[in-house]
Order: C-alpha cells, then structure tokens, then sequence
C-alpha cells in the first residue's frame, strides 16, 4: 500500500471514530444526559483533531513541493472528514437545543 493511501485510511479512521461519538452524544442528550454528552462531544473533537494532523501533513508535503498524486481514496477520505466535522458541529446544536428544553 503506497503512503497516500495509508494516510487516507487512517483520516476515514479517526473521522469516523468522531462521527460515531457525535451522533451518540446526540443520543445520549436526547436522553438527557448531558455530561456525557459532553464528553462525547469532547472524544469527537479529539478523534477528529487527530484525522486533521494527517490532513495538514499532506497538505504541508504538497505546499513543500513533495506532494503526491491523489487517488479516489483520498478523496474518500476527505468526504469522511468534513462530513465528520458537520455533524460534529450539528451535534453541539442539537444537544443544545436538548438542554434549553
């Protein structure tokens, strides 16, 4: 497997982890349980801090002129994070909305 690729997996990977924690913070403020809602919105943003690294360092490889060809996994892998970051940022305004009820 070539090292676009291998990055690629590992932003689905960890965009997918903060998905998964923001639609179960969701849940668990539907529920009304706020803290650990919270704190899932919390692992979210942590998960998702960490598919960004990967991100910035291919964009940091192709800004220094080392960049390689993309592949339709990258741009999979894109998909995956900025959908991951919106229902992130969906997450925080629902659970909001929850908490005012």
């Amino acid at each position: 497997m070539d090292k676009i690729t291998e990055i690629a997996f590992q932003i689905i990977l960890f965009a997918g982890n903060g998905k998964s924690s923001a639609m179960e913070a969701i849940q668990e403020a539907k529920e009304g349980n706020f803290d650990r809602a919270d704190e899932l919105i919390k692992e979210a943003g942590e998960e998702l801090a960490k598919s960004h690294q990967f991100q910035t360092k291919l964009l940091q490889e192709e800004a220094s002129g080392e960049g390689q060809s993309v592949n339709i996994i990258l741009v999979h892998s894109q998909d995956h994070l900025m959908t991951a970051m919106t229902v992130r940022d969906l997450a925080i305004e629902i659970i909001e909305i929850y908490r005012t009820k």
